[in-house]
């Protein structure tokens, strides 16, 4: 079983074959709280079977680590979600070809091990090659979700905002903290 967040993370797209692990994963208790999302069959062909046909722009990602998966990664450009650049305006500017990402460590033996931070991590280090004009990446997070802000604050992201933002699971109100990390002056 691995444990340890030193072992490489492998990344690949989502197919519909995870969508039975999907909808398990996104009924754990710890990933629904956050991402409030319906898990029937029907449910998730609708939300990610676009992602997976490339229909929608959004890359979907099973990590694993030693041929374990254990999360989702997702990232998108703030350009092919205008709507975003909106919202955000007030708090922080997203520039159309920066990104954002979403995430979780689905299963719950392999919380606090750090393999989010890795996960994310792997996820950073490949859009600054997949995405040569990216100047940042961009990344609300709810007030309230303690875990997913640390993770961002522990790969580099530093917290430049602060506001109301729409939040995904409405139980947790408006209030909301956007990170941002820079593309390294190396990588320019």
């Amino acid at each position: 079983m691995p444990a340890a967040a030193d072992a490489p993370i492998a990344l690949r797209r989502l197919s519909r074959a995870d969508f039975a692990m999907l909808g398990r994963w996104l009924a754990e208790p710890h990933v629904a709280r956050w991402w409030n999302h319906e898990t029937t069959p029907e449910a998730l062909e609708r939300d990610f079977g676009p992602s997976v046909d490339a229909s929608d722009t959004a890359e979907i990602y099973i990590a694993a680590i030693e041929g374990r998966d254990f999360g989702l990664v997702q990232r998108y450009t703030f350009e092919d979600n205008p709507g975003y650049i909106e919202e955000l305006a007030p708090l922080v500017e997203a520039p159309g070809e920066a990104l954002s990402i979403d995430y979780f460590v689905a299963e719950p033996d392999l919380l606090r091990r750090g393999l989010g931070a890795a996960m994310i991590r792997t996820l950073v280090y490949a859009t600054w090659r997949d995405y040569p004009a990216a100047p940042c990446i961009v990344v609300p997070v709810s007030a309230a979700n303690t875990a997913s802000f640390r993770v961002l604050e522990r790969v580099g992201f530093i917290r430049v905002a602060e506001g109301p933002l729409t939040p995904d699971n409405p139980v947790h109100g408006t209030a909301h903290f956007v990170y941002r990390i820079d593309r390294p002056r190396t990588l320019r």
